[in-house]
C-alpha cells in the first residue's frame, strides 16, 4: 500500500519530528509512507482568501487521482478507530491501494481543495495544530492497521 501526506509547514518541534520519524518507522512494515511538506504561505502581507487560495494551488498541484484523496477538516466525517481501519482496508483492497491524505496550514484549506476529494475527516472536534495534526494521522494510521493485524496494539 502507498499513503502520501500532503501537509502545509514542516514540523516546527522536535518531539514532533521524532514521533513522526518514529510512527514512519512502524508503517513500514505495511505501506510505502510519503511525507511532502509544502511551504506555508506568510500570514501577514496577505489576505486569508489569498492565503488559502495560494496555499491550494500548491496542494492541488499535487494530487494524484489515482489516489483516495482525504482532505483533514474540522467539518469532516468522524470516525472511531475501527472505523479508520476499515476505510484503510477498503482502500487497500478495493480502492488501488494509494491514499493520500492532506492536512492545511495554520488557516485550514480552500473549498477548492476540499471540492477535489474523495472524503473530508475530522479527527476530533477538538482543535491541533497541524503539526500535531501529522503526528496524530500518523498514530491512526498504524493503529488502523495493528487493528486490521489483530495485534494488542490496539488494546
Amino acid at each position: 500500500m502507498k499513503i502520501k501526506i500532503i501537509a502545509i509547514s514542516k514540523d516546527k518541534f522536535d518531539y514532533i519530528t521524532s514521533g513522526v520519524i518514529d510512527f514512519v518507522a512502524r508503517l513500514k512494515r505495511y505501506a510505502d509512507v510519503d511525507i511532502l511538506n509544502l511551504k506555508e504561505e506568510p500570514i501577514k502581507s496577505q489576505g486569508v482568501d489569498d492565503i488559502l487560495e495560494k496555499e491550494g494551488e500548491k496542494i492541488l498541484a499535487k494530487l494524484d487521482k489515482e489516489y483516495f484523496n482525504i482532505a483533514l477538516h474540522r467539518m469532516g466525517k468522524e470516525m472511531t478507530s475501527f472505523e479508520f481501519a476499515k476505510l484503510i482496508e477498503d482502500v487497500r483492497d478495493f480502492k488501488g491501494g494509494k491514499i493520500c491524505f492532506i492536512i492545511g496550514g495554520p488557516l485550514g484549506l480552500s473549498q477548492k481543495v476540499l471540492g477535489n476529494v474523495s472524503l473530508t475527516l475530522s479527527l476530533s472536534r477538538m482543535t491541533f495544530t497541524h503539526q500535531m495534526t501529522r503526528l496524530l494521522l500518523l498514530e491512526q494510521i498504524y493503529r488502523g492497521f495493528e487493528i486490521l493485524a489483530g495485534t494488542e496494539y490496539n488494546k
